[in-house]
């Protein structure tokens, strides 16, 4: 498996990576060189976010370390974004019971099955529409996940399923557009102002093989970092290149702002 780098004489330069025995991509990306376009064209402050299910532990790199605390999800991909670190994180290290659900790590626990929990939180007028909404939340099959894996996206030392944006609407915009370039149509995002960075960046994409839009949650901009001013985005790797060439000419087409 190949990650470039950087670039030589001979056009591209790439090191080996870490055998992984689950999947791996058949075309080289140069994540160094996506993680800085897409930070200049969409001016991301800090890094888009490389995130990978590990099905067992052999999927995680030599050498890449567990997080040393318990916090959410959300606030693990905020670690990658603005602190440039690169972990993994197995179960109990997540904090969040909804976004460990979300992401195969564990089973939903009663209160938000039954939609007490979100009740309590004043987010629906009744335990009833509380549970419709857990309902419909795209999630992983508990199990499937021994831990999630997180990086800045120009220094990762696995190859990711997905790329995390964290942006402002014109940023978002640029890739809405970008993600139309070749083919048209219209973008349909799901969201439900809940699990916006598990359920929306994570777990859908890599379910729908889709990129989905997510204004965000109360959770995530508490905890993470999220400003008021940003938005959220998650995208299948395999994208990744497309998105990269049809946004240089996206951001300089005459009726671009």
């Amino acid at each position: 498996m190949l990650i470039c780098v950087n670039r030589d004489r001979t056009g591209v330069r790439c090191r080996e990576e870490h055998t992984m025995t689950d999947e791996s991509l058949k075309i080289a990306i140069n994540f160094q060189e996506s993680a800085e376009l897409l930070t200049k064209y969409l001016g991301i402050n800090g890094s888009p976010v490389a995130f990978r299910f590990a099905t067992k532990k052999e999927d995680i790199p030599e050498g890449m370390v567990e997080i040393d605390r318990t916090i959410r999800h959300c606030m693990m991909v905020s670690l990658a974004r603005t602190e440039k670190k690169a972990f993994y994180a197995t179960v109990s290290k997540h904090e969040c019971n909804g976004g460990a659900w979300s992401l195969g790590l564990k089973e939903l626990t009663p209160t938000l099955k039954t939609g007490e929990f979100y009740f309590k939180l004043g987010k629906f007028a009744s335990t009833s529409a509380c549970k419709r909404t857990i309902d419909k939340v795209p999630h992983i099959a508990t199990g499937e996940t021994y831990a999630t894996m997180y990086a800045p996206l120009e220094s990762t030392p696995f190859i990711p399923q997905i790329v995390i944006i964290i942006t402002n609407p014109r940023g978002m915009l640029k890739l809405a557009q970008s993600t139309l370039f070749t083919l048209g149509g219209r973008i349909y995002p799901e969201f439900a102002g809940i699990q916006s960075v598990c359920t929306d960046a994570c777990a859908l994409p890599f379910m729908s093989g889709k990129p989905n839009f997510s204004l965000g949650c109360d959770g995530s901009r508490k905890f993470s970092g999220i400003q008021d001013g940003e938005m959220v985005m998650g995208m299948p790797v395999e994208m990744l290149p497309e998105v990269i060439a049809a946004l240089k000419v996206v951001v300089a087409a005459p009726g671009s702002k």
